[in-house]
């Protein structure tokens, strides 16, 4: 068994729900799994080159070849440099039984440093990820469960169903701002309800999963 652990909000543990929460799955979890494989990336202090032209390029030319290995349909020294990058990350992730993502809600959707792990990825052709379990723990300021707002819920559920995920589960604590910003004392309690449900919740999948 091996567990791929990321984080992507830019703020201090101290600071961050969804770091706490997903710390809190990854000790559980590594306690039950004695001597499995354990692998932590921080997107947010270590980022992810975002893809550029040479990605792109290269990413196209292996659809035009019916998904045929990148190896073989390198032309540059930029393309060998991007392709490098990728194999990396898409060799961890495809060595992991579990992927445990820390996803806080930024302007609706997606940090930034995780959308770049994620388009790096995925690269035509190299994710089979059928028997990946996948365990989500989103954080957002506000209550956006049945807002048209919440474009990160959706998104993240589209895309592991693209790559093949079917276990599949997100875990949000919401209305995190309730201890931060003046004025939001009256969500305190739904607040605390919310972050010990998605406690809770964890806790489960760690001992499950």
């Amino acid at each position: 068994m091996a567990l791929l652990h990321l984080d992507s909000s830019a703020h201090r543990a101290a600071e961050s729900t969804s770091r706490q929460l997903t710390a809190e799955f990854a000790r559980r979890w590594l306690a039950r799994h004695r001597g499995a494989g354990y692998r932590y990336r921080d997107l947010a202090a270590e980022p992810v080159a975002p893809i550029g032209a040479a990605y792109c390029a290269l990413g196209r030319r292996v659809e035009q070849h019916g998904m045929a290995p990148a190896e073989g349909l390198i032309e540059t020294a930029a393309e060998r440099r991007e392709w490098a990058l990728t194999r990396e990350l898409v060799d961890e992730l495809l060595a992991s039984d579990v992927l445990l993502i820390g996803a806080p809600m930024y302007n609706y959707s997606a940090p930034a440093a995780l959308k770049a792990w994620i388009d790096r990825v995925s690269f035509p052709g190299v994710l089979e990820l059928a028997d990946l379990r996948v365990v989500v723990v989103t954080a957002c300021g506000g209550a956006y469960e049945t807002s048209e707002r919440d474009f990160l819920t959706p998104y993240l559920r589209a895309y592991f169903g693209k790559q093949g995920v079917v276990n599949l589960e997100i875990v949000t604590a919401d209305r995190t701002l309730a201890w931060l910003v003046p004025g939001r004392e009256p969500d305190r309690p739904a607040a605390a309800e919310s972050l010990a449900a998605a406690r809770a919740r964890l806790i489960h999948l760690a001992d499950t999963v």
